[in-house]
C-alpha cells in the first residue's frame, strides 16, 4: 500500500463511512465530509502508541516534560516563534477550549464575534452557553472570500469576545499578515478577547502561518487553540492544548477547565503528540504535496467537465469550498442533488451557517481514486442535471 492510499474504514465504526446512514439517509454514496483523512496516521504515531500499548495498565496520564517540549520545540521549528512553557494548557479537543473559554471569559448575553460560514459548533457552542452570535459575514466576490472590516468593527464595539478561524473553517482562507492585524488591532482597541482556533495552521500551502498571538497587540489578549489532531490524522485521540501568554486569561481558563471536572489526558494521545511533533515532519510535508496534488485535480476537473460549479481558491486544510449556485438549486435540493443524484456525502454549505448558503464543503482528505470516482459521479449527475433542465 502506498504511503497515501485510502485505508479500508468500513466496520471500524468511524464517523465518516459508518455514519453514513445516519448522516445522509443512505450508505449508498462516498463520504467526503467530516474532517478526518482516509489515509494511515504517521508511523511514529503508531509505534508510539503500541510501545504504551504494550505496558499493561491504562491508568491516569502526567503531561511530561517530553510533552510540553515537544509542542516548544513545534512552535519554534514550525512558525518560528519561541514560547514559553507556562503558557501551554493541556486540553481534550478545540470544542470543548471554545465552550470553556465563554464559559471563563464571558457572561450570559455577552455578543460573541464570529465569521461566517463557520465550523458548525462556533455557532452552537455560543447558543448553548446563553452568549448572543455577533455576526460578521465574509464576503464572496469574484472567486474570493474577504473579510468586511466595516461591519467587523461595528461588531467588535459590542463583543466581548472573537472566535476566530486561522486558517478558516470551511472557505479555507489562509488570512494575509495584513488581515491578522487589522483584526487584532481592532479587537486590541476595543478590549476584544481573541480566541483563536489555529487547529488546520500545519496545513497551510503558500504562505507560512502567523500564530496570531504572535503578533504583539494580540499576545495579551489572545488563547490559541490548537493540536496535532488535523496534521496527523489522529483527531480520534482527543489530545489538544491551549497557548495564553497573559497569566490573568490562562488562571481564569485553568479555573473554569476545573469546574468543568476535567482532568488527566489520553495516554494514547500523549505520547502520539510528541511522537508526531518530534519525528513527524517528514511525513507532514509528503502529505502537503499529496493534497496539492489532490487540490490541482479537483480544480482542473471541475473547471474543464462541471463549469456550473466553482472552486474557491484553496489556501489550506485538506477542505475544499465549492460554490455550487450555478446549479440553479435552493439548499434543500442541492443537498439532494449530491446524496441521491451524484451519491455524494459532502457538507451542506448552510450547515455552516446562513452565509454558507449555495455552497457545499469537500474533504479531499483521501486518495485520489476516491476522489476520481466522485468527480465521474458528479459529472454524470450534472450533466443529467442539465439535460433535465434545458428539456
Amino acid at each position: 500500500m502506498a504511503l497515501f492510499d485510502a485505508v479500508e474504514r468500513v466496520g471500524t465504526d468511524c464517523s465518516k463511512w459508518d455514519g453514513r446512514e445516519e448522516k445522509f439517509g443512505t450508505a449508498d454514496l462516498l463520504p467526503l465530509w467530516v474532517a478526518d483523512m482516509d489515509m494511515a496516521a504517521p508511523k511514529v504515531a503508531q509505534d508510539a502508541m503500541l510501545e504504551r500499548l504494550n505496558h499493561p495498565v491504562y491508568g491516569y496520564a502526567l503531561n511530561s516534560d517530553r510533552y510540553y517540549d515537544s509542542i516548544v520545540s513545534w512552535y519554534t521549528e514550525q512558525f518560528g516563534w519561541e514560547i514559553v512553557r507556562e503558557w501551554i494548557v493541556p486540553e481534550h479537543g478545540v470544542v470543548v477550549s471554545i465552550n470553556i473559554a465563554l464559559d471563563a471569559l464571558s457572561s450570559q448575553g455577552d455578543g460573541i464575534l464570529i465569521q461566517t460560514p463557520i465550523y458548525p459548533p462556533f455557532l452552537s457552542s455560543v447558543e448553548r452557553n446563553g452568549r448572543k452570535v455577533l455576526e460578521n459575514r465574509l464576503l464572496f466576490a469574484e472567486g474570493r472570500v474577504r473579510i468586511d472590516f466595516e461591519d467587523f468593527e461595528a461588531k467588535a464595539k459590542e463583543a466581548t469576545l472573537f472566535l476566530l478561524c486561522s486558517p478558516h473553517n470551511p472557505t479555507t482562507r489562509a488570512w494575509s499578515l495584513n488581515e491578522l492585524e487589522r483584526m487584532v488591532e481592532i479587537c486590541h482597541r476595543h478590549g476584544v478577547v481573541i480566541v483563536s482556533d489555529e487547529i488546520h495552521s500545519d496545513l497551510i500551502f503558500d504562505q507560512s502561518h502567523t500564530p496570531t498571538a504572535m503578533l504583539e497587540k494580540a499576545k495579551e489578549i489572545t488563547l490559541i487553540l490548537h493540536a496535532p489532531s488535523k496534521t496527523f490524522n489522529i483527531a480520534g485521540l482527543n489530545t489538544s492544548y491551549l497557548i495564553i501568554p497573559n497569566r490573568d486569561l490562562r488562571q481564569r481558563y485553568v479555573a473554569a477547565h476545573k469546574r468543568a471536572g476535567l482532568d488527566n489526558g489520553n495516554p494514547f494521545g500523549l505520547v502520539a503528540l510528541e511522537a508526531v511533533y518530534r519525528e513527524g515532519r517528514p511525513w507532514l510535508e509528503t502529505l502537503k504535496k499529496h493534497l496539492v496534488g489532490n487540490s490541482t485535480y479537483i480544480q482542473t476537473y471541475i473547471a474543464e467537465h462541471i463549469p456550473e460549479i466553482t472552486v474557491y481558491p484553496h489556501e489550506a486544510t485538506f477542505l475544499m469550498w465549492l460554490d455550487c449556485s450555478g446549479l440553479g438549486l435552493d439548499d434543500v435540493a442541492l443537498q439532494d442533488f449530491f446524496i441521491h443524484q451524484a451519491k455524494l456525502g459532502l457538507n451542506s454549505g448552510v450547515s455552516f451557517g446562513e452565509a454558507g448558503s449555495g455552497f457545499m464543503r469537500l474533504n479531499i482528505g483521501t486518495s485520489r481514486q476516491i476522489l476520481a470516482q466522485a468527480m465521474e459521479q458528479l459529472q454524470k449527475a450534472t450533466q443529467k442535471h442539465r439535460e433535465t433542465k434545458n428539456a
